[in-house]
């Protein structure tokens, strides 16, 4: 949604209806994840995208069919059948797409949802996008948005409301979008309602320890894949905006103890990721004895391979297991044969994409199968 949220909350303001097209579920080679949104304005013009580029053109159509209509629409767009998809995906996936009417009087909590998403705050949008059967109580297209602790508006019953609410915060609590089903009045056994949760929560974080050279080029990959970056170093004389500048945090502390201090406060979670470019025992044995007891998505460590060996001795002797080390990613990075800053970064972000999606490394031209795995949860794509 933030890729779209400024023409979105510009639209809304100024009371004009324009459409929301928003990818629901997918399956096989699917190009982009759910929660994924276009909106096409009461101008005409297009911004976001569903595809990539493959059914952009007959989404842009039924946009403006339901602009006008104010009906909404679950499509599906897939590869062979003419029957169930209605235009082919090139990647060879299927995808489901909901368009709605957006205006004031159709989401007049937007304002809130739109707040809570420029500052951070974790908030989740239910939409019902299929109801199997009858639909006299009119549910289809109606929204509850979810917070922490409240929720507004509904999807047709208080009981209906207090079971999606209790679970749309199961899915807030680990940054989840997904699909959930139940009865007409909230019963989870059964399945005539379908409803799509989009959760915006805060971007996931990188941690990049050691005031280095490396350091700015990370930073720099970090940010620009969607990671909240904060570069820490204990030499407050190098730990530095100025040396820094496109980290959004830079911190001058003992690395362990930044480390704790944020896990303590709940301020890192399953989705964050930490680079150990410190290159000194003193620093990084530590730090990394914290980070490797922590759920975190990734820990890497830079060094050369008699320095992952002096490393893997010492976590050794704080009595860190061989489980734990198991999840160590060091020397940090692939192979790539990198040799400058900028290159090192590459080869590190390449590992860190490859771990969150589970990928080989390898050169497509010499695999088979999917290139595409099937989308796993990342707040950094969502929104």
């Amino acid at each position: 949604m933030r890729d779209v949220e400024a023409e979105m909350h510009r639209w809304w303001r100024a009371g004009e209806p324009f459409a929301r097209a928003t990818v629901v579920a997918t399956w096989h080679s699917s190009p982009l994840p759910p929660g994924t949104s276009m909106l096409v304005g009461p101008d005409g013009s297009a911004v976001g995208s569903v595809s990539g580029g493959c059914v952009e053109g007959a989404v842009y159509e039924l946009a403006q069919e339901v602009t006008e209509s104010g009906t909404p629409v679950l499509e599906r767009y897939g590869v062979s059948d003419d029957d169930a998809f209605a235009v082919g995906l090139t990647c060879g996936g299927v995808i489901d797409v909901f368009v709605e009417r957006i205006d004031p009087a159709a989401f007049p909590e937007y304002d809130d949802v739109a707040a809570a998403v420029r500052e951070g705050e974790p908030v989740a949008e239910v939409i019902c996008v299929a109801v199997d059967g009858p639909d006299p109580a009119g549910r289809l297209g109606r929204r509850l948005v979810v917070r922490p602790d409240t929720a507004t508006g509904s999807l047709g019953s208080d009981r209906l409301d207090a079971a999606v609410a209790e679970d749309a915060r199961g899915l807030l609590a680990g940054g989840r979008t997904g699909t959930l089903r139940y009865g007409y009045d909230g019963t989870r056994t059964d399945e005539e309602l379908t409803l799509s949760v989009s959760v915006h929560a805060a971007p996931p974080r990188m941690l990049v320890f050691g005031a280095v050279d490396f350091a700015a080029t990370m930073a720099r990959i970090g940010t620009y894949l969607g990671y909240h970056v904060t570069v820490c170093d204990a030499r407050p004389v190098f730990a530095t905006k100025r040396r820094f500048p496109e980290a959004h945090e830079v911190v001058a502390d003992w690395p362990h103890r930044y480390l704790r201090t944020e896990a303590e406060a709940g301020r890192v979670d399953e989705r964050t990721v930490v680079c150990v470019l410190t290159h000194d025992p003193k620093f990084d044995v530590p730090l990394l004895e914290e980070a490797l007891r922590l759920p975190l998505a990734y820990v890497g460590a830079m060094g050369s391979r008699r320095t992952h060996e002096d490393r893997l001795r010492r976590l050794r002797d704080t009595g860190i297991d061989e489980g734990l080390l198991a999840r160590l990613a060091s020397p940090i990075g692939l192979d790539l044969g990198a040799r400058t800053p900028e290159e090192t970064a590459v080869s590190i972000a390449a590992e860190i994409i490859a771990d969150r999606w589970d990928g080989s490394g390898a050169r497509l031209t010499s695999l088979s199968g999917r290139i595409h795995r099937p989308h796993s949860v990342h707040p950094a794509a969502e929104g």
